[in-house]
């Protein structure tokens, strides 16, 4: 079993318990590639090739996560944060187990391909 990670956490209402899971990152728009970059006060760090301008860094984000997860885009959502750097993400058809040990495993590909 994955260990809890602070950054995530199941997403339960009263009408569709565990349905899905939040996620909070911290954006880094304009970096020189789209990677995870670690964590950092209680969210996770992404960096995203897009500018933060008309909303491209956060479809960006959006499409990079859902491919992490391995959901269809339509399955993330941003639900906090639209114009901030630190945000909300909600995911749709992943546990909160399912989505760490997902993005752990990316991380780790991500590291490898990048050389670090």
């Amino acid at each position: 079993m994955t260990p809890p990670l602070s950054y995530i956490r199941d997403s339960a209402s009263a009408s569709k318990p565990a349905a899905g899971c939040e996620l909070t990152v911290i954006a880094q728009p304009r970096a020189r590639r789209t990677e995870f970059a670690g964590t950092h006060d209680g969210a996770l760090r992404v960096r995203l090739q897009a500018p933060p301008v008309d909303g491209k860094a956060n479809e960006e984000l959006i499409g990079f996560l859902a491919q992490a997860l391995g959901v269809p885009k339509s399955a993330v959502t941003l639900r906090r944060g639209a114009a901030s750097r630190r945000k909300v993400v909600a995911v749709r058809g992943r546990t909160a187990a399912a989505a760490a040990q997902r993005l752990q495993q990316s991380r780790r590909i991500s590291a490898v391909q990048s050389g670090e």
